[in-house]
């Protein structure tokens, strides 16, 4: 069986910084990835829009820079959002937006995942003149949507965790404040969120990465497979069915792809396991496992079209660009993926570190 897709785009993704960076892009590339959204959280963070980088922060003209010098010249779109800090301020917004280096904003909840220590609570950004800026010039809001600052039995249990709290708690209170403002709702993982997603008016959408279309808590915690440790952290079977019936509802456009791919060259530490899964090179088939697992027949015009409309259609649609022109292909065949050897050392993808077989691989 051949599948032969437009090129896809990645609207959430982390290329760190550094030696590694060509790397972790050409793996992009490989897997006929057209075009991402890179992640703000890099050392020092994505803070300014534009100037230099500074010790203290990278501006956005700056970091793109790099991403081009290191491969992502050759995507036909490269979105670097900014990194919402408390220096954040609505004139940031409006000079970014007039020009045109501004697209997205990025929330990261205090001390949520990696590099989050310079995020804010969301209750501080919800009525403010940052949001209202962004509301008025277009810039989409992109949200690692799970409460923070939470105790141990209130960050998951089997009635509630971080994200469900966030989505019942805080998502209705910030459309409400901001009824206008477009919403990326990201790499969400449980029922709760997709169906606020589902619910919301059509400029709220969502990214959803493989691991979660995949993979329970089960999988991560039966023999403690830290490689698929990522934040938010995978959820329940009930969870993962609802995301599935998201992304392969007929005709829906509110759901795309967004990996969170997240290179570590040290995953366990001593002081805990690094977050984040990287998918690198794997992406679209894991996405095409996930879709057949959830009972899309990749065979057929109307299964294609479903992985189609959210790897390919949908994120374009929601960001304002064209879809590629250009195509890629896999096929219905056995690939085993190797370590990513980088300047800063080995990444393990997340097939490797599942011990499993890719079940489609690239067509070159």
């Amino acid at each position: 069986m051949l599948l032969t897709l437009p090129k896809w785009f990645d609207l959430h993704t982390h290329f760190r910084q550094g030696p590694a960076m060509p790397a972790y892009v050409k793996a992009h590339r490989d897997m006929g990835c057209a075009g991402a959204l890179a992640m703000p959280n890099t050392q020092p963070p994505v803070s300014r829009i534009s100037g230099a980088a500074q010790s203290d922060g990278w501006s956005i003209e700056s970091y793109s820079a790099e991403l081009r010098a290191a491969g992502a010249g050759d995507f036909e779109q490269l979105i670097v959002p900014l990194y919402l800090t408390r220096q954040t301020t609505a004139a940031m917004i409006r000079e970014g937006a007039a020009s045109g280096l501004l697209r997205a904003c990025k929330y990261y909840p205090p001390h949520g995942t990696t590099n989050a220590e310079h995020g804010m609570p969301m209750d501080d950004l919800i009525g403010g003149d940052v949001l209202r800026a962004m509301e008025e010039h277009g810039i989409v809001f992109c949200i690692h949507g799970e409460q923070h600052a939470l105790s141990g039995p209130d960050y998951i249990d089997a009635q509630q965790n971080a994200e469900t709290r966030f989505y019942t708690e805080r998502m209705p209170r910030l459309l409400a404040a901001h009824p206008k403002l477009r919403i990326v709702c990201e790499h969400i993982t449980t029922r709760t969120a997709a169906e606020f997603v589902a619910a919301a008016p059509e400029h709220v959408g969502a990214t959803i990465t493989p691991q979660h279309l995949l993979y329970t808590l089960g999988h991560l915690i039966q023999g403690l497979k830290y490689h698929l440790y990522c934040l938010p952290i995978v959820k329940f079977q009930d969870d993962r069915a609802a995301l599935r019936q998201a992304v392969t509802k007929a005709g829906q456009k509110k759901y795309f792809a967004g990996t969170d791919s997240a290179p570590h060259t040290t995953k366990a530490t001593a002081c805990g396991c690094a977050a984040g899964c990287f998918t690198g090179g794997c992406a679209p088939q894991l996405y095409a496992m996930a879709f057949e697992e959830a009972g899309a027949d990749l065979g057929s015009t109307e299964g294609q079209a479903l992985l189609e409309n959210f790897l390919c259609l949908n994120g374009p649609a929601f960001y304002g660009f064209p879809a590629s022109e250009k195509k890629f292909q896999m096929e219905k065949a056995a690939q085993q993926m190797t370590l990513l050897e980088t300047p800063a050392g080995p990444v393990t993808p997340l097939p490797v570190g599942m011990g499993m077989e890719l079940t489609w691989r690239m067509v070159e």
